[in-house]
């Protein structure tokens, strides 16, 4: 997997009747061609053709902190935000 990256989400969601919150987490493998995005990074993901069994998604390009807005319903301040069919998301 070396041209690979493995993208999570992770939000919180509160329980209906419970009102306790709990971790939905969500991995994404997506292309990155010239190795350039590392552990930490945070990047916009757009989907695309299959390229292999599990990889569906090419990295766009890298986000700064201060440019990601939390959306979603996640109560601990997500990392995802959509615009135009495309995902800023952590790696």
């Amino acid at each position: 997997m070396t041209k690979t990256r493995v993208i999570t989400v992770t939000q919180w969601k509160k329980h209906p009747r419970y009102l306790k919150y709990y971790k939905i987490i969500k991995r994404f493998k997506a292309h990155d061609e010239k190795n350039e995005y590392h552990k930490g990074d945070q990047v916009v993901i757009q989907e695309t053709r299959p390229i292999s069994k599990e990889k569906r998604w090419v990295i766009i390009e890298k986000v700064e902190n201060s440019n990601i807005s939390a959306e979603g319903g996640s109560a601990s301040g997500g990392k995802i935000t959509m615009q135009n069919d495309s995902s800023k998301i952590q790696i």
